[in-house]
């Protein structure tokens, strides 16, 4: 193989820079989105019908999944590639709408939790805004049937307390106008799935009231589900949100969760997937991952798909990429598996976005302040500096989306070395518990009641893991973004 002369390097760290938007699903284009989309056949099944719940961790791909059925209409393609794994499902039957988010035809955090306090009293008010907003989402499929009152469908987004009200006002009409399109689609041998996605951030920074909304929304569809054979729900859910949850939510929640669908990834669709990046964003890569022995099928819709068939097939171009060592020699570790334990979280899961981030960052690295050597693009000790950005933007990506009380956590903890006694985190994590938790939203809370509740918390979701020896530890993913060192640990160059 022969040597990367150095104008041809700058190109691939260039396009090395920029496989995917920084890894996240929601700023790529639509024809970006098709060609860097990775269709996993395992998390087929999530499209079924018949699956009304689909969980997963934070970063798992629920909203790309989201994003490929609903709004860029892959599923056809998914079909194809997969190779049956969509089983009885005729896409071209299937019509997808998003039931969450709704942009500005839904309340903002403030409306809805002014809702619940003005509605405190009414266990029915949360469902029944769902079910006023689904008659909105169907407003086109419910043209035929007729109401008494178009108001409900006439009102701005936001006018939350209005819509309800108009909604209640219709009586049995809306359960009815349902029950007739439901039998129509049957006869039609058709389906309609509303979409809920995103559902952690309702409520904003109050997670009692995110609680409240998601009861409510799983106890609409656990009484309809059964009640309507085409019109049918995905609900996508935060695996910690589920596990946490399940309890309280009670028969509402077994009911969905029978038949639910789990989004992972393994080492070989990780691989696959950043291969598939690599490949479609330029020329030039698709030439180097062919040059490292990767072969792969060309589809219409979703471009090049690598044949990677186990996880050691992608191993020749990683090892091209970042050399065999994260050193000298095997004492560092050896690169291809270095990649993926390093950006796991405490649960051991290992992300899509980070693997991505992980790529992109080292590769700015490099082309600010060139080290690799050979034939590779990116050097160790690249990797390991881009390692420290990529968990400072996840944690910042986290604190901005789902857990805007991480701050606050950084804040009790910033200097702190890991791992420690869980004694010693509650102790940090206690002081001034009653203060603000996050600057820019100063009424945002824990979802704990104490420190050792969100010590708990913490482990459930994966930000601290637990040592065999019961002392808190942080994964990598997380370290550099809450301003933690590891006791012991050697210092980056």
């Amino acid at each position: 193989m022969s040597r990367i002369q150095q104008d041809d390097r700058g190109v691939l760290l260039r396009d090395l820079a920029n496989i995917g938007a920084r890894g996240s699903a929601e700023n790529e284009s639509g024809d970006t989105f098709r060609l860097t989309f990775y269709p996993v056949a395992e998390h087929s099944r999530a499209f079924d019908p018949d699956v009304a719940l689909v969980i997963g961790s934070r970063g798992a791909g629920k909203s790309e999944l989201f994003r490929a059925a609903v709004g860029e209409k892959l599923l056809p393609a998914i079909a194809r590639v997969t190779a049956g794994q969509l089983g009885r499902m005729k896409p071209e039957r299937i019509v997808w709408l998003a039931g969450h988010p709704l942009g500005r035809d839904f309340p903002e955090m403030t409306a809805l939790r002014r809702f619940l306090t003005n509605n405190g009293a009414d266990l029915d008010g949360p469902i029944d805004l769902w079910s006023a907003y689904l008659i909105r989402v169907l407003k086109e499929h419910l043209g035929e049937f007729t109401f008494s009152s178009r108001s409900v469908f006439e009102r701005q987004g936001g006018d939350v307390d209005t819509i309800v009200r108009d909604f209640r006002n219709l009586g049995n009409e809306p359960i009815l106008a349902l029950d007739r399109m439901d039998e129509k689609l049957e006869a039609q041998d058709r389906w309609i799935i509303i979409s809920y996605d995103e559902l952690d951030v309702i409520g904003g920074y109050d997670w009692h009231a995110m609680v409240q909304f998601i009861h409510a929304l799983v106890s609409f569809w656990a009484n309809n589900a059964r009640r309507w054979r085409r019109i049918r729900p995905k609900i996508f859910l935060r695996t910690d949100l589920f596990r946490r949850h399940a309890q309280s939510f009670g028969a509402d929640l077994i009911k969905l969760a029978a038949n639910r669908a789990e989004i992972t990834w393994s080492d070989r669709n990780l691989y696959a997937m950043l291969v598939k990046r690599l490949a479609n964003t330029s020329p030039a890569l698709r030439e180097y991952c062919r040059e490292s022995r990767i072969k792969f099928e060309d589809d219409a819709d979703l471009g090049l798909i690598p044949m990677i068939k186990k996880s050691t097939d992608a191993r020749p171009l990683i090892e091209r990429l970042a050399g065999q060592y994260m050193g000298a020699d095997l004492k560092k570790g050896r690169t291809f598996a270095w990649l993926l334990s390093h950006i796991r979280d405490g649960n051991g899961h290992a992300m899509p976005r980070a693997l991505v981030w992980l790529i992109e960052q080292a590769a700015i690295q490099e082309r600010d302040r060139p080290q690799a050597t050979y034939n590779r693009l990116l050097d160790p000790r690249s990797l390991r500096r881009a390692l420290d950005d990529v968990s400072k933007d996840h944690v910042l990506q986290v604190n901005t989306h789902e857990l805007p009380w991480l701050p606050g956590v950084k804040q009790r903890l910033d200097g702190a070395g890991v791992p420690m006694p869980r004694r010693e985190a509650e102790k940090l994590l206690g002081r001034q518990w009653d203060d603000s938790w996050n600057i820019k939203t100063p009424d945002a809370r824990p979802p704990a009641d104490d420190a050792s509740g969100l010590v708990t918390q913490l482990i459930e979701i994966g930000v601290f893991r637990v040592r065999p020896d019961s002392r808190i530890d942080v994964p990598d993913l997380f370290m550099a973004g809450l301003g933690l060192s590891r006791k012991g640990g050697v210092r980056k160059r």
